[in-house]
């Protein structure tokens, strides 16, 4: 029986890497824009029920929900050519349209004043569900609807499916760019604490690496935000693969992330993916070849990780667990050669406390897109680096927070209107995460929190694979 999993697409982030996941999902499933079954494809062994359920004419609509505090995103997509494929009565656009001015407090607010409407619409798609495993939310951390109102769908789902699983796909803020939202530095560690307390896997996606990727391996030199949305989308579904195309193991959800996560913090994955091909760009691809040690190989390196951490073999950093997902026809015993060439190369150091293995998945490929490579694979890995991308972040919040700049739209909302405790508890729970990540390097990280840190011994280097 397949376990189904409910999309919450938030803010325009979100909504614009739904729509690019859907119209994947559509064509790997030989779904037609408008949700009809192509004739080729009515013979197939997939589990299409795990993102889609069939409507009385049977066409197949997405689970998804759609919602945002401004109109334009959603608008676009109801004028798109897959405009009839979602379900309309899932659609929620705020009333006024303002949408939430990129200011957090405003759409955590937003959330409380339209939560019946929102979880109307998601207790009619878990009750159409049989067998409901979760949901998957995608939203950005920046700005203000993805963020605030992500941040108040993410406490509310914990408390109404304390049983369910809740993965985020959340794109992180250029660190090297000016933004254009001002206030980003409170909205991320706002949206961060509710990611730490309240979800049980984050994929984390950074707008650094994104686009340095686009622009490196797809050969473009200003990538549009549809070719970098085309890689997230490719992401999540390479990601959701094996239980789309389901083999022995790793079938549902539980199966997928239990491994790679050790402790209830430490659930912020990162991603790599090669080889990287987008529709807009040909030839966007340099590798020509593709074997199972090649790709393997290629996923360990940096430049194809979709997250930009410093990673250097002095410092500690280390893999805490790592999963790869092979798609193509692949012969096992390439893997357990590929996994020896890996290990004899050291090319993987891990923590010293526990386990030093790469899991690997296999995955089929759909027979509908054709591909220039045999193999193709995705990284999901829990890394301590990661925990860079936070202490930047609270880096950026300490500098607004010293001077209370940029405060008084957060005044404004019942939240903040008598004090600022939630900025001072948002923080402590984030240096709380990268202090777990720091304390993970370590050979005696199973005693953390038990023993005071002065007691703990210094971080050797990691357990090479």
């Amino acid at each position: 029986m397949p376990r189904e999993l409910i999309t919450l697409q938030v803010g325009q982030c979100g909504n614009q890497i739904g729509q690019e996941f859907w119209k994947q999902l559509c064509t790997e499933h030989g779904i037609r824009p408008d949700g009809i079954l192509e004739d080729y494809a009515t013979d197939a062994t997939d589990r299409k029920d795990v993102f889609f359920y069939q409507a009385d004419d049977d066409h197949y609509i997405p689970r998804a929900v759609l919602m945002d505090l401004e109109p334009r995103v959603i608008e676009g997509i109801k004028n798109s050519a897959y405009a009839n494929l979602y379900n309309p009565e899932n659609m929620f656009i705020g009333k006024d349209g303002a949408g939430a001015g990129n200011i957090w407090a405003k759409g955590y607010s937003s959330g409380e004043k339209v939560h019946e409407d929102l979880f109307d619409m998601i207790d009619r798609e878990a009750d159409n569900s049989d067998s409901l495993e979760g949901f998957m939310l995608t939203h950005s951390v920046a700005g203000g609807t993805g963020s605030g109102l992500g941040s108040y769908m993410l406490e509310r789902l914990n408390d109404r499916f304390p049983k369910k699983l809740v993965q985020t796909y959340s794109v992180f803020p250029h660190s090297e760019e000016a933004s254009d939202v001002v206030v980003q530095p409170y909205n991320s560690l706002l949206t961060l604490k509710r990611l730490t307390l309240n979800a049980d896997a984050v994929v984390v996606l950074d707008n650094n690496s994104l686009n340095r990727i686009a622009a490196d391996r797809l050969k473009s030199s200003k990538p549009n935000m549809t070719v970098v949305n085309q890689l997230v989308s490719t992401i999540m579904s390479a990601s959701t693969t094996t239980l789309r195309y389901p083999g022995y193991m790793n079938n549902d959800l539980i199966g997928l992330i239990a491994s790679l996560i050790p402790t209830p913090k430490l659930h912020f994955l990162m991603t790599g993916y090669t080889p990287v091909l987008a529709d807009e760009v040909s030839e966007a691809s340099a590798v020509r070849k593709t074997t199972v040690l090649d790709v393997m190989r290629r996923l360990l390196q940096p430049k194809n990780m979709m997250v930009s951490t410093a990673r250097s073999r002095s410092e500690a950093h280390c893999y805490i667990s790592l999963l790869n997902i092979i798609q193509g026809n692949v012969d096992p015993t390439q893997v357990h050669k590929s996994l020896q060439r890996v290990r004899e190369r050291k090319l993987a150091s891990f923590i010293p406390w526990g386990p030093a293995s790469i899991q690997v998945a296999l995955s089929r490929k759909s027979p509908y897109v054709p591909s220039a490579h045999r193999v193709s694979g995705l990284m999901l890995a829990n890394h301590t680096s990661i925990a860079q991308i936070f202490s930047r972040t609270c880096k950026d919040f300490d500098k607004f927070r010293k001077r209370e700049a940029f405060l008084e739209q957060f005044r404004k909302e019942r939240m903040f209107r008598d004090n600022l405790d939630e900025f001072d508890d948002s923080r402590e729970v984030v240096q709380s995460l990268i202090d777990e990540y720091q304390a993970a390097e370590r050979a005696d990280y199973i005693e953390w929190g038990r023993r005071p840190p002065s007691t703990m011994a210094p971080a050797p280097s990691g357990s090479a694979y």
